[in-house]
């Protein structure tokens, strides 16, 4: 995937030859994805309609409040779903503007960290406030939010360094154990995702490849790479 800087000043990706996913691949994917979300909207649905058969005193007292969060909780899934497949397919597709600007990689670390999932762990941010990386702001949070989701998952504590090695940053987000294959895109067939994050960290690999970085597994953990960028003197 590859770069070109518009009149304005922007970054638009533009997929290189060979880099458009294979029709079987997509075809496995979107595949899951209609599974995925058909099942917490079939909830969702069937809670609405129980709902609206409900006495008005049975819909305000505890049997209602259990049914509205079973709602809220599948819709919540079905919008995480949608939001980063859709994503996902822009960024395959290319031409999504890119605003390269300096990011504080501390700030945005412990942003992420304070939009957390509610059953996600503590999270340690331990990254020094010089530490720039060049990235879409918008772009980077995304990623950030599906690392720190990922990495505290069900309790668990997460920490997250920094440091720079020359050109590039490197951040490490340790925490629950991941798999080797949890960047790799879910096909029909495998697992789902309770929570709807199934889509969450393929989406962040083809971010960090548009910020013209990497993410990798590594021991366990997750690890982005980014180009460095310098502090903004205003």
């Amino acid at each position: 995937m590859s770069s070109e800087r518009t009149d304005a000043g922007e970054e638009s990706i533009t997929p290189r030859a060979g880099d458009s996913p294979r029709a079987d691949d997509r075809s496995g994917r979107l595949g899951f994805v209609a599974h995925e979300v058909r099942n917490p909207l079939s909830t969702a649905l069937w809670t609405a309609e129980l709902m609206a058969r409900m006495s008005a005193e049975d819909r305000g007292g505890a049997r209602g409040e259990k049914m509205s969060a079973m709602m809220l909780r599948a819709l919540g899934r079905v919008r995480q779903l949608i939001e980063d497949h859709f994503l996902s397919e822009r960024l395959d597709a290319g031409g999504i503007p890119l605003r390269s600007e300096p990011v504080g990689l501390r700030v945005a670390l412990q942003a992420a960290a304070a939009r957390k999932p509610p059953d996600a762990g503590e999270v340690k941010v331990d990254v020094d406030e010089a530490v720039v990386v060049r990235a879409d702001r918008v772009l980077l949070e995304r990623a950030l939010d599906a690392l720190v989701a990922a990495a505290a998952r069900d309790g668990a504590g997460a920490s997250a360094t920094a440091r720079g090695h020359g050109e590039r940053v490197v951040l490490r987000m340790a925490g629950a154990p991941l798999p080797d294959l949890a960047l790799v895109d879910p096909v029909k067939g495998s697992t789902s995702d309770p929570k709807g994050r199934a889509l969450s960290l393929p989406l962040a690999r083809r971010i960090a490849e548009a910020l013209r970085g990497q993410l990798s597994v590594v021991g366990g953990g997750l690890e982005l790479e980014l180009p460095a960028g310098e502090a903004d003197a205003s």
